[in-house]
């Protein structure tokens, strides 16, 4: 068996980001605003209706091959719909600053544009009042964004080709000390590794399955993503957040969520003045 470590910090940089996408509705637009060229792919599309803004399936599959190309999983029918819901939004803003007048200077920089309309909009966002009681409330709600993160160690045997049910079973033996097995495959090393990313990748019955694991032992694990042959390591607890230490923190995340979801809500409102045509996905 070949072993390899290969990097994985931009794999798990992106799942972290994925998790607070998931969280918090307009960080989209900063932490993977490579989606934003893809509206160029609506230029030809829609100069008979300025108000249609169409999703093809062109633009599907470029979303999620991005996706793919770097978490290396499939995304969910609710992952696609958080994508394809902020790439809408991104196009809504694109028109809007047209018409605004804000692609003066910038008119082959559409980035530019569409963060040029985010700022007027979220200028015009008021944030609600709020007092310590309610942001201890928020807190509580989002605690597991401050906790620190339980850490697993684990190692996975990458099996090139699709072995049989019996060849796997003697390649996780092999693995172990007991036969043979000519099954070719690579190591990769997944050290300090926070829980939640791996139930994004593989799901939370892998994980679990995985902590029971006898330590230092081959296993053939399923996972949402297939068969995994690992090798559990060691885990790490995480901590508890504690709310008097780091009050400042969760008011500043309070403030940006709000000011997310508000934004979110006012760029949808906006979007109503167009027609929306999902040709959906057909691959």
């Amino acid at each position: 068996m070949q072993h390899t470590a290969p990097s994985e910090t931009t794999t798990l940089r992106f799942k972290q980001i994925w998790h607070r996408v998931k969280v918090e509705p307009l960080f989209i637009f900063s932490a993977i605003a490579v989606l934003i060229f893809l509206g160029d792919h609506l230029i030809s599309l829609t100069k008979d209706d300025p108000k249609a803004i169409v999703v093809t399936p062109a633009i599907r599959e470029d979303i999620r091959q991005i996706y793919v190309n770097s978490l290396k999983t499939e995304p969910t029918p609710g992952d696609m719909k958080i994508l394809v819901d902020r790439w809408i939004d991104n196009e809504v803003l694109y028109r809007e600053g047209l018409a605004l007048g804000l692609d003066k200077g910038d008119s082959s920089i559409r980035e530019r544009v569409i963060f040029k309309t985010l700022s007027v909009t979220q200028a015009e966002v008021s944030l609600p009042k709020l007092d310590e009681h309610e942001l201890q409330k928020w807190f509580t709600e989002h605690e597991d964004q401050y906790d620190a993160p339980t850490l697993i160690n684990f190692e996975e045997a990458v099996v090139a080709s699709k072995p049989s049910a019996d060849d796997l079973k003697n390649f996780v033996n092999a693995l172990n000390g007991k036969g043979h097995s000519e099954i070719d495959s690579s190591l990769e090393i997944f050290k300090d590794r926070p829980r939640f990313t791996i139930v994004d990748g593989y799901g939370e019955n892998f994980a679990q399955s995985l902590e029971k694991s006898p330590p230092s032992q081959w296993s053939s694990l399923d996972s949402k993503a297939g068969t995994r042959i690992v090798r559990f390591m060691s885990t790490k607890p995480g901590d508890k957040a504690n709310f008097d230490q780091i009050k400042a923190k969760v008011y500043t995340d309070w403030k940006n969520q709000t000011a997310a979801e508000l934004s979110t809500k006012a760029i949808r409102e906006l979007g109503k003045k167009y027609k929306i045509i999902d040709q959906g996905d057909k691959r």
